[in-house]
């Protein structure tokens, strides 16, 4: 075994001390983005006990008035995406325009769809356990022009 030289030594305390540095920073002042060296906050965090609880999910409706589930299987985008990108679709609801063209494109015999809406269902929770109510919000909505 051969034994690390003063250089070695100190280029291996100042990474060790460069790593520590970031991780100290990320965890006062990062974000979930800086990840790792930022925390995590959707594992470090819980909503109060009372709290409702969000379940979001974009449906669609065609010209009979018929609601359909616009999930991955219907669309190809991921819940995920929708989510992420709500406050985009929120500040331009006809960006939804695109999740019924990627309905259209998988289900080309299928009614057209006239709108698209992304629906926050809240859970009512009461000391952290579900009361059995929620009401349903709908937060962005796009209508096709007639």
């Amino acid at each position: 075994m051969e034994t690390l030289t003063s250089r070695g030594r100190a280029s291996r305390l100042v990474a060790t001390a460069l790593g520590a540095g970031l991780l100290l920073a990320g965890t006062v002042v990062g974000l979930d983005d800086h990840f790792p060296f930022g925390p995590f906050r959707m594992y470090s965090t819980s909503p109060p006990p009372d709290a409702p609880a969000p379940d979001t999910r974009v449906e669609g409706v065609d010209r009979s008035g018929t609601v359909i589930a616009l999930g991955q299987e219907a669309t190809g985008i991921r819940r995920a995406e929708i989510e992420g990108q709500q406050s985009r679709y929120a500040a331009d609801p006809d960006r939804l325009r695109q999740v019924a063209e990627a309905y259209a494109e998988r289900h080309p015999d299928a009614p057209e769809l006239v709108e698209v809406r992304i629906v926050i269902r809240w859970y009512g929770i009461r000391q952290g356990r579900p009361t059995g109510t929620w009401i349903d919000e709908t937060a962005v909505r796009w209508e096709a022009t007639r």
